[in-house]
């Protein structure tokens, strides 16, 4: 065989071919995840001044999580719920849950989303139930307003399954706060939603009926598989969710991570969370411990990278 029969040469791939390959087959940010929160920003104007309620918030949920977001009072935690829920629109970013893009919804799309693939629970227990109906009748509810059958026996079932199916008949001033906010979840789970998400659902309770709450959470989240968020200000409330996700001025800034040893101890790991352009947001026990302010000096380790505060080094050091 002659040159002029040779096959066209193919070549070696060069360096930049193989990097622009990467990044072409490489996973979007978030592509994956039921829940998605990207540079989330929500921006409102209250008396006259302009607020910055989210400030390029990053998360991540999977399918099936059963998660916690805390923070105190002026966090954002409250305006990121308001926007997975629909109740409120982001001013710019990316919010999607369940497929659906929260930012691009019209009116119409809104009223399903909140009917169909969201159920809300509020902190205030008479917010969640009408006064006037049993128990199995305000879980019923929601299938009549979305336009479905209404099954008992359906309703039943749920309530059953958060253990309070001796409440069925009864209307919600027989009912402690606890048995409210379990009937409460189940009206949340009527409609069969991909997600729920809970507003300081045991704001108003004893720990005891904290604890219900919390088990009954963790019951349909394992035996219906939906994704369910619980927003709060109480940090024990991690002790009933595998992970965590504090968030600080509008952004991520933490997340802990519960898993079980192998001999059963429940071992909880605090993390740092490093956002998409490189943004860590350090303890402030940690800042405040080392009196870390304005600034950091950080050197790049074999291994990891070492964060000192910003003072002169002391003589003779590496």
């Amino acid at each position: 065989m002659n040159e002029l029969d040779t096959p066209a040469d193919l070549g070696t791939p060069t360096l930049s071919e193989l990097e622009a390959e990467a990044v072409h087959t490489r996973p979007a940010f978030g592509e994956h995840a039921h829940i998605l929160c990207d540079n989330l920003v929500r921006i409102y104007k209250t008396e006259g001044v302009e607020v910055v309620a989210l400030q390029g918030l990053d998360l991540l949920i999977e399918e099936g999580e059963l998660i916690a977001i805390v923070g105190a009072s002026g966090s954002g935690k409250s305006t990121l719920l308001n926007v997975l829920s629909g109740l409120d629109v982001p001013t710019a970013g990316l919010a999607r849950v369940a497929g659906t893009d929260l930012l691009s919804m019209t009116g119409k799309d809104r009223l399903r989303y909140r009917r169909e693939i969201v159920g809300f629970i509020w902190q205030q227990t008479a917010r969640n139930l009408l006064p006037y109906l049993t128990a199995r009748e305000n879980v019923k509810l929601p299938s009549r307003l979305a336009g479905k059958r209404a099954r008992t026996a359906h309703a039943d079932e749920l309530l059953d399954l958060l253990g309070i199916g001796y409440c069925a008949d009864r209307r919600p001033g027989e009912l402690s706060g606890g048995e409210q906010q379990r009937v409460a979840i189940a009206v949340a789970l009527s409609n069969s939603p991909e997600v729920i998400l809970a507003d300081e659902p045991t704001g108003e309770l004893d720990s005891e009926s904290s604890e219900q709450v919390f088990a009954a959470l963790r019951q349909a989240n394992r035996e219906l598989g939906v994704t369910a968020v619980v927003v709060t200000h109480d940090a024990l409330v991690s002790e009933h969710v595998d992970r965590t996700v504090g968030i600080r001025d509008g952004r991520t800034s933490s997340e802990t991570l519960r898993r079980a040893s192998s001999d059963g101890e429940i071992i909880a790991e605090e993390y740092a969370v490093l956002d998409r352009v490189g943004r860590l947001q350090l303890p402030r026990d940690f800042t405040n411990a080392l009196d870390m302010e304005r600034r950091v000096r950080l050197e790049l380790e074999r291994d990891h990278i070492g964060v000192w505060p910003d003072k002169p080094r002391p003589e003779g050091a590496e």
